[in-house]
């Protein structure tokens, strides 16, 4: 009896994958998410390296994962609104008068267009506001709305082997109307106007509302070109075309096309960051939320799962002294996709071979 029902729980939960693997086309309100510990909000620092007494700090401040002001469940990323934690660490930052300088390290496909934008506009308040220099370090990935983002930075240092570029806008739209209506499956939306539903997947494609939509994506795309020219002046305008196609590039590339500065990993941008602040040394620290594995380097993410290994509050408490609620299965409805139809939501600055 225990067997059969285990088999169906997997059968539910690969039926429920699948489900959600259609449905990151489109800007359908439905997720899954399997949600195992509870996130705690207050910050604490840890040195995760130190030059040898040093009296300042560089902080490193993680940008992993999709990019969206949205609450992301952890099964697709760290979980919690990414934008949200990103300004929460800039403002500890900004308020530790010992913190000189700031290097985020970009580990992300993008994300949405709204998202990647204030994220942008959040790092450069932060340079303005406070005058501590910002370095980009890239990590495996900062594509498309991760190299938006890395655009605010003083200076952009990639490994070798970073994958960036993708620079550029998507709407991912899929449509079921011919394969449902083989099986005598009609839909028919009751709408106010001719494009209240703008790609609507149960219905037929119509080329006049995909313009309005081709309208939106060349909108925000001269945004993203226009950010690209005015945050890299020493760009080969030869090849502004070609960089701007879509194409992902490795870091090396990057370099030789003046995308980013300098070719190096976490370490290279904590030295180009004191460069910048004038400072000879410093501590390397990273925030991460109370109650979680503290990082043991620089490399280590600043969200790893809670402590505490008891299970304790009611369902949906969250974590709590003493240990860390578990909960094994949660249906969320207001995750990856936070709004039913287009919308900027869901327009993306996105690399899609890479959605984590």
């Amino acid at each position: 009896m225990s067997k059969k029902r285990s088999t169906s729980a997997d059968g539910h939960l690969f039926g429920a994958l699948a489900l959600v693997s259609v449905l990151m086309g489109s800007c359908t309100p439905v997720t899954v998410s399997f949600e195992l510990f509870g996130r705690e909000k207050n910050l604490t620092e840890t040195v995760v390296s130190d030059d040898g007494r040093a009296m300042y700090k560089v902080a490193v401040i993680d940008i992993q994962g999709t990019i969206v002001d949205a609450n992301l469940p952890p099964f697709f990323s760290r979980g919690g609104n990414p934008v949200d934690d990103i300004v929460a660490r800039l403002e500890m930052a900004s308020r530790d008068a010992t913190v000189k300088a700031v290097v985020l390290r970009i580990n992300s496909p993008g994300g949405s267009v709204t998202g990647s934008d204030e994220v942008y506009r959040e790092i450069i308040r932060f340079r303005e506001r406070t005058g501590k220099p910002v370095v980009i370090s890239m990590a495996e990935v900062a594509a498309s709305g991760g190299y938006y983002v890395a655009l605010a930075g003083d200076k952009i240092v990639a490994h070798p082997t970073t994958i960036t570029g993708s620079i550029g806008v998507i709407i991912p739209t899929i449509n079921f109307s011919a394969g449902l209506a083989k099986i005598g499956i009609v839909a028919r939306s009751v709408k106010s106007g001719p494009n209240k539903d703008l790609a609507n997947p149960l219905e037929p494609m119509r080329d006049s509302q995909y313009a309005i939509l081709q309208n939106l994506v060349d909108q925000f795309y001269d945004e993203f070109k226009a950010k690209v020219k005015e945050r890299r002046p020493n760009l080969d305008a030869a090849k502004f075309g070609e960089m701007t196609d879509g194409r992902i590039v490795s870091g090396r590339d990057a370099l030789a096309l003046g995308l980013v500065d300098s070719l190096g990993g976490v370490r290279e941008a904590f030295d180009e960051a004191k460069s910048l602040a004038n400072i000879p040394s410093a501590k390397m620290v990273k925030y991460q939320p109370e109650g979680s594995v503290r990082p043991r380097t620089p490399y280590a993410s600043a969200d790893e799962l809670p402590l505490g290994a008891g299970v304790t509050g009611a369902p949906g408490s969250g974590a709590s002294a003493g240990g860390t609620e578990i909960n094994m299965l949660q249906v969320n409805a207001s995750g990856l996709f936070p709004n039913s139809g287009p919308s900027a939501s869901c327009v993306y600055y996105l690399w899609l071979m890479d959605v984590p």
